[in-house]
């Protein structure tokens, strides 16, 4: 066996070596910045290094998830330490983002009131903040409306599809006109009589 082979060998191997303790020695010093600092813990639902879900285990080299399909997920600390951390639990409540489209012809105001008394009435939407319900924009069929209740994050999935379902209930229920685009056409010069 030639040395310089084995040498190069032993470089190669000591550098692979070298690289993988590097990311190690990352990982365990963001998960010691982890338990010290404590961004998030066991039970909260965060979003970081590329993942969203249910935090269940904290280590010293990786953290464990649990995605919302279900999924257990292993993310390197470093990767988590490094990025943006959303802890969706560490407030009491969160917002739901909803919009509905209503037609130019209908009441902004009375669609607004109606959609804030069904929306009320939803199991777990905290009363304080009260739902906003307010116009958000403007397409050429009408007012876009920005539909915002306010909820625990244990029930959030649920509050939103509830949204929606009362959003369909009470524009839908044939009070307000559905928005539909309107063209307008119009002749422009006049056509010589045929003969």
């Amino acid at each position: 066996m030639q040395t310089t082979s084995f040498a190069a060998l032993l470089a190669g191997a000591g550098l692979a070596i070298g690289s993988a303790w590097g990311g190690l020695l990352a990982n365990f010093a963001a998960g010691i910045f982890l338990v010290v600092l404590r961004p998030f813990k066991v039970g909260d639902f965060i979003s970081a290094g590329g993942i969203t879900g249910t935090v269940e285990e904290v280590g010293l080299f990786v953290t464990t998830v649990d995605t919302p399909d279900n999924v257990r997920t292993f993310v390197g600390n470093n990767k988590l330490f490094s990025d943006n951390i959303q802890n969706f639990s560490a407030n009491p409540y969160r917002r739901v983002e909803l919009s509905a489209q209503i037609s130019g012809a209908a009441d902004p105001k009375a669609a607004c009131e109606a959609l804030k008394g069904r929306i009320r009435q939803i199991p777990n939407v905290v009363t304080k903040p009260e739902p906003d319900v307010v116009i958000a924009s403007f397409t050429a069929v009408g007012p876009v409306l920005a539909i915002r209740p306010y909820t625990n994050n244990d029930h959030y999935w649920q509050v939103y599809f509830d949204t929606n379902l009362a959003i369909r209930e009470v524009l839908g229920d044939g009070t307000f006109p559905a928005p539909m685009p309107v063209f307008g056409i119009q002749q422009v010069g006049e056509t010589a009589p045929r003969a």
